[in-house]
């Protein structure tokens, strides 16, 4: 064995495999009216198995069109999504689907609990998506296990009969997070999951989230506008005027 593979960082290692993710020359445009708008010219990302990315850029930088296309919630005018160097995002809707629901987890800034549902029912629904009636019904006893041990990892044990109405904005965020981690998602992408919180509730998710990619090795791309949060990724891209403007390394907090 050389000395050089003995001495390199887990994050020179990763770099020398093929990306978990890839978002390549990323064109996309929006009508508005009978006016085109470009958001995206030709942007592009990578993100290795267990890397923590953060993107962060100005308002209208393009930076949750990105992460949207590279979780296949929308389509690129232009360009290729890969996963472990394979095409998805010229998949049949079906198979796009699928992916969402076995690979890709989700948090937005809003949350999207779903209000008339519990929060234990809110963390159960993707893996209700999964399954067929008959199928989740012979399995809800185990789903519905599976969301409790969830909840009890962010701490939210105590909250599962309450409704989103009755919670405050850092439970519901992690109850989002909790929703997102019952598929065992390869991949979480998070779209300012801090950007709707007081800084230290906003401090208290990323804990979590920095756990649940060191624990976990779990891939997470999060944009943000925020500076101090960025700051605790692997990666800061900065997208400017939907093109890449940078590049950093920085040493996780």
């Amino acid at each position: 064995m050389s000395t050089t593979s003995q001495h390199q960082s887990p994050l020179e290692t990763l770099k020398m495999t093929t990306p978990l993710i890839s978002a390549l020359a990323i064109e996309k445009s929006y009508v508005k009216g009978q006016h085109k708008v470009p958001v995206l010219y030709g942007a592009g990302l990578t993100a290795q198995r267990g890397e923590f990315i953060s993107v962060v850029g100005q308002s209208g930088s393009g930076k949750s069109t990105l992460l949207h296309v590279m979780g296949l919630l929308d389509s690129p005018d232009v360009g290729e999504v890969l996963l472990e160097g394979k095409r998805i995002d010229n998949l049949q809707q079906s198979a796009r689907d699928q992916l969402r629901n076995h690979v890709f987890g989700f948090i937005f800034q809003f949350y999207h609990l779903l209000p008339e549902l519990t929060l234990l029912e809110n963390v159960m629904t993707p893996l209700m998506i999964r399954h067929s009636f008959f199928s989740y019904w012979s399995k809800r006893k185990e789903i519905r296990q599976q969301a409790m041990d969830i909840l009890q990892q962010v701490g939210l044990e105590h909250r599962i009969k309450h409704r989103p109405s009755e919670l405050s904005g850092g439970e519901m965020q992690r109850g989002a997070i909790a929703r997102a981690l019952i598929a065992r998602p390869e991949i979480l992408l998070a779209d300012e999951p801090t950007g709707n919180l007081d800084s230290s509730t906003g401090g208290e998710i990323m804990e979590t989230l920095t756990q649940l990619n060191e624990d976990n090795q779990l891939t997470i791309v999060m944009v943000t506008h925020d500076e101090a949060v960025a700051q605790r990724a692997h990666r800061i891209v900065r997208l400017a005027e939907g093109r890449i403007a940078t590049v950093a390394h920085e040493e996780a907090a």
